[in-house]
């Protein structure tokens, strides 16, 4: 039976930001295996924790892995970006604390017949909620020219999008690509070996942006991020975690928004747009994991930690 191997990236310093205190009411809002929860646990056990999660599977493993602490967590199968609902339906109305790690879990990555890796031959799959009906398959298969090269410039930042997708569309004339290895095979023949880097496999790019875009992720960060600051209480820590350029760009601003005291045009003479500071960012520069930790856990490599804390004045 497979059994996933999971280490959470940048856990102490997560458990750290997010100061678990007694009674406390925290969301982990991609639970996935429970590492990060475990560690909260460990600092602090009379907390309570809801775990949100798109993937029943991690869920499971999730409630395994915490078992100890069932009394005092919350288990959820959904998007972060329904938090709010979830919280009203267990009658809680602000929590002290929040994190989104956005990495894709080592259950999905280890398990071929998930589809997100290109180092394991499986289906083309990669959704994180199995019960959705689109795949990676069907876009790979189904989309026009355009909308690929769309998908692998916007989402994988790919330099060599229109190539691929020219690739593509030419082995597809004579059958669908349906798998993984299919797929990596393609990419890796059609990037000159010139540009194939040592450490970052040619396929990683299109892989990237093709599990953005059947899990639409982009969309639900934005919309997460706004639902997960409404939930919580005053002088509340949110803390996110990003593995590529995007995601981090995304927090990054929303950030800066809600520490804006101002969003006038310089031109003004005075404010007249009534925006509050809303928050106080609390990392400057995005913390990453240490010489040390890459090494004992080479998939924390890309790992950006940011956190705000919510304004006491805010609602």
């Amino acid at each position: 039976m497979y059994k996933p191997r999971h280490v959470p990236v940048l856990a102490s310093e997560v458990v750290h930001l997010l100061d678990p205190k007694p009674g406390g009411i925290y969301v982990d809002g991609t639970i996935g295996l429970g590492g990060h929860t475990q560690a909260l646990f460990a600092l602090e056990p009379r907390i309570t924790v809801v775990g949100i999660d798109l993937d029943r599977e991690a869920l499971s493993y999730a409630k395994k892995r915490l078992a100890s602490f069932a009394s005092r967590l919350h288990l959820v199968h959904a998007s972060y970006t329904d938090l709010q609902k979830h919280l009203r339906i267990l009658g809680i109305e602000k929590v002290d604390g929040l994190l989104l790690d956005l990495g894709v879990s080592s259950l999905q990555l280890d398990n071929p017949e998930r589809g997100f890796s290109f180092r394991a031959n499986g289906p083309l799959d990669m959704r994180m909620d199995t019960s959705q009906h689109l795949t990676a398959l069907d876009i790979v298969n189904n989309l026009t020219e355009k909308e690929l090269v769309d998908i692998l410039f916007r989402y994988g930042e790919e330099s060599f999008a229109r190539e691929i997708v020219r690739a593509i569309v030419a082995t597809r004339k004579s059958g669908a690509i349906e798998t993984t290895t299919q797929l990596a095979d393609l990419v890796c023949r059609t990037i000159p070996k010139r540009f194939h880097l040592r450490r970052k496999h040619p396929a990683t790019r299109t892989f990237q942006a093709l599990r953005v875009a059947v899990n639409d992720e982009l969309r639900n960060l934005q919309n997460g991020l706004q639902t997960a600051f409404q939930c919580l209480a005053p002088d509340s820590v949110i803390a996110v975690i990003s593995f590529h350029s995007l995601e981090d760009r995304i927090v990054k601003r929303f950030f800066h928004y809600k520490a804006l005291d101002c969003i006038c045009p310089p031109s003004l003479p005075e404010c007249v747009c009534d925006k509050q500071v809303e928050g106080k960012i609390l990392t400057r520069k995005p913390i990453v994991p240490s010489k040390e930790e890459m090494e004992n856990n080479p998939r924390s490599r890309a790992a950006k930690l940011r956190a705000m804390r919510k304004s006491k004045a805010s609602t």
